[in-house]
């Protein structure tokens, strides 16, 4: 039978219990040492007992210069382990499978929060300089980041290994590679933020080579029954830039890596970027890579209703569905979906009499 949006959805030895993911969301809530706290265990933790299957934490740094603000959560040093730990059994005693998606900002590192305007952070505020993979900086007004040197790049990965071991010990059961939206990983795989000469730059190969050679380093380091995702800007959305062919051909490599999923958004290089946003607007990419390159999807970007997450599964647009803003305005919308669509929802005993 054709999958559906409550169709279970094994991932190595997990079992998701339907289609539907919180998408990673930054939520700038976190104290200057990147520990997580009450709004972050309420935010996550009511989004599994909504009924959504996989729960994603924020971009979660693994390096504290790679934060996107000063209140973004992270897992460079140990004691920031267990306030996640919390976080993951509430989510795992949901029935949901919790998950952290790793990070590191690069050029766009050390900025305000959104409802503070979004600017660079000055040093005199306690700004630090961001790094990237070529000294341009993301847009008008704000620092070109410091080129990373080869033992940097060595430094960026082990940061990331390390990370997610303490993501094992903390309890998650799935990590993600953030290489999308113009963060770290992302502008080392585009030639409009990689203008390096060195073997991390220039042919495709070389600017792919990190993100490659990351994602089997953690995959060697993270327990082989539990998947491995990475996020992709399927296209920058501006000539020059990079495609979603080059995404295809990726993906196809990163699948020889162990990686299980590829979770596929598109944008976030640059600021100029003409987005044609619209409903659904990126499941076609999650479609392609999906059938060109074997590799199993998940699609986000303006799903809002029951009808339209479940036309990606039965379609074959993707394998899951993850909502952003949709989940924000309703953290029951599985439960709401499932029964729109005649389905049977993971409603909580507690709230069995709302029924």
């Amino acid at each position: 039978m054709t999958a559906h949006l409550f169709a279970p959805l094994p991932l190595r030895s997990l079992t998701l219990r339907n289609r539907i993911a919180l998408s990673p969301m930054c939520q700038y809530s976190a104290g200057p040492d990147g520990r997580a706290g009450d709004w972050h265990l309420v935010h996550l933790g009511s989004r599994a007992a909504g009924g959504a299957a996989l729960v994603m934490t924020e971009a979660t740094a693994v390096l504290a210069r790679g934060r996107i603000s000063p209140a973004d959560l992270g897992l460079w040093e140990d004691g920031q382990i267990e306030p996640l730990a919390r976080i993951a059994r509430f989510v795992r005693e949901q029935g949901a499978v919790a998950g952290v998606q790793l990070a590191h900002a690069g050029r766009k590192a050390c900025v305000r929060p959104p409802w503070e305007g979004g600017a660079p952070v000055p040093a005199s505020e306690g700004g630090w300089t961001p790094a990237g993979p070529s000294p341009l900086a993301f847009a008008p007004g704000h620092p070109a980041p410091e080129e990373l040197g080869p033992a940097e790049i060595g430094a960026v990965m082990a940061a990331f290994v390390a990370a997610a071991r303490r993501a094992h010990q903390a309890g998650f059961q799935v990590v993600e590679l953030h290489a999308a939206h113009g963060y770290l990983l992302h502008e080392f795989l585009s030639p409009l933020a990689n203008r390096r000469t060195d073997r991390y730059g220039g042919s495709f190969e070389n600017r792919t080579r990190l993100l490659r050679e990351l994602a089997g380093a953690v995959r060697a380091a993270w327990p082989e029954p539990l998947p491995l995702l990475v996020r992709l800007s399927a296209t920058d959305w501006v000539e020059g830039g990079w495609t979603v062919e080059e995404s295809v051909e990726l993906s196809r490599s990163l699948r020889g890596q162990g990686v299980d999923l590829v979770d596929v958004s598109s944008g976030g290089l640059v600021p100029d970027a003409r987005v044609p946003a619209g409903p659904g607007y990126q499941a076609a990419f999650a479609e392609r890579i999906r059938r060109e390159a074997g590799m199993a999807t998940g699609t986000v970007g303006l799903i809002t209703s029951p009808e339209q997450a479940d036309h990606a599964i039965r379609s074959g647009q993707a394998d899951l569905v993850l909502l952003a803003r949709e989940l924000l305005r309703d953290p029951h919308f599985p439960l709401r979906a499932a029964r729109a669509l005649g389905q049977e929802g993971p409603w909580p005993r507690q709230y069995q009499r709302a029924r």
